[in-house]
């Protein structure tokens, strides 16, 4: 048997399917994106649980149309100062999750800077990158994936129903939001709206921690803020800080237990367990 090179587009499908999973994986990246453009208002829309249609748009800092081509390309990125990863303060770096997501699916990203006369977009299907073309809209970025996996349809068996498609997305999309009350989310599936958690009125008139509970009780429900303490600690140059239920207030699972670095939701079992 021959050793040979694989294709440029056979490779950029197998890599995809190390960042894109499922639709719950896309939706993270492009709601992730949006915050690191700055965005205070971050809309999701899906169709069939995320493989007919997944949109997100926001009001971030947007694209220029050099921007816009260098955005689909394999580990382009803007968020890596000075090639350094020990100073990494965005949720994304690696450029990977635009490219992955063209080259499974049908891609379509628009864009325009705040104070630009106009936007920009440009589309990928299956790996085939199109011309970036003028387009309308207001400032911010819109994004949208259609055909999950058309170009990989091997991996559509792998798939679960389209209700627990869309449960895995909401999660996704509450982690991001309580990580970040400041921001407003809104999660549609079809004609029916999933989440809405608007941000404060007032943002400067609450502290911190005020903002944080409030999200926390719009996702997991105000019984929880209603029996909720706050946790504080610092050493050795780490803090942490958060909210923990009364005892009288508990759960016979860590279904409710989230965990954040950075701003950034983890799992970690030894964590959840500790």
């Amino acid at each position: 048997m021959l050793l040979r090179l694989l294709p440029p587009d056979l490779v950029n499908r197998i890599a995809a399917g190390e960042v894109i999973e499922r639709p719950a994986s896309a939706v993270k990246e492009l709601v992730e994106n949006a915050i690191d453009a700055g965005a205070r208002r971050i809309e999701v829309a899906l169709r069939d649980g995320g493989r007919a249609l997944i949109a997100v748009s926001d009001d971030g800092c947007g694209m220029t149309a050099e921007e816009l081509a260098l955005a689909v390309e394999r580990h382009a990125t803007s968020k890596l100062p000075d090639d350094d990863l020990t100073r990494i303060a965005t949720l994304g770096f690696r450029g990977e999750a635009l490219p992955s997501m063209g080259a499974v699916a049908r891609l379509s990203i628009a864009s325009r800077k705040a104070g630009a006369d106009s936007g920009w977009a440009i589309t990928v299907e299956g790996g085939v990158k199109g011309r970036v073309q003028p387009a309308a809209l207001p400032p911010g970025t819109r994004v949208e994936l259609r055909d999950l996996f058309f170009a990989t349809p091997a991996r559509l068996k792998f798939l679960k129903a389209a209700r627990t498609e869309l449960d895995h997305a909401t999660e996704a999309v509450a982690r991001l939001a309580m990580a970040y009350p400041r921001i407003a989310f809104f999660l549609s599936e079809g004609q029916r709206e999933v989440l809405r958690l608007p941000a404060p009125a007032d943002l400067l008139a609450q502290d911190a921690a005020a903002l944080r509970l409030a999200r926390l009780a719009a996702v997991i429900g105000r019984d929880f803020a209603e029996n909720a303490i706050p946790v504080a600690a610092e050493r050795e140059g780490l803090r942490l800080s958060g909210f923990a239920g009364l005892p009288t207030y508990n759960r016979a699972t860590a279904a409710h237990q989230y965990l954040f670095v950075n701003d950034r939701p983890v799992r970690d079992r030894l964590l959840h367990g500790a």
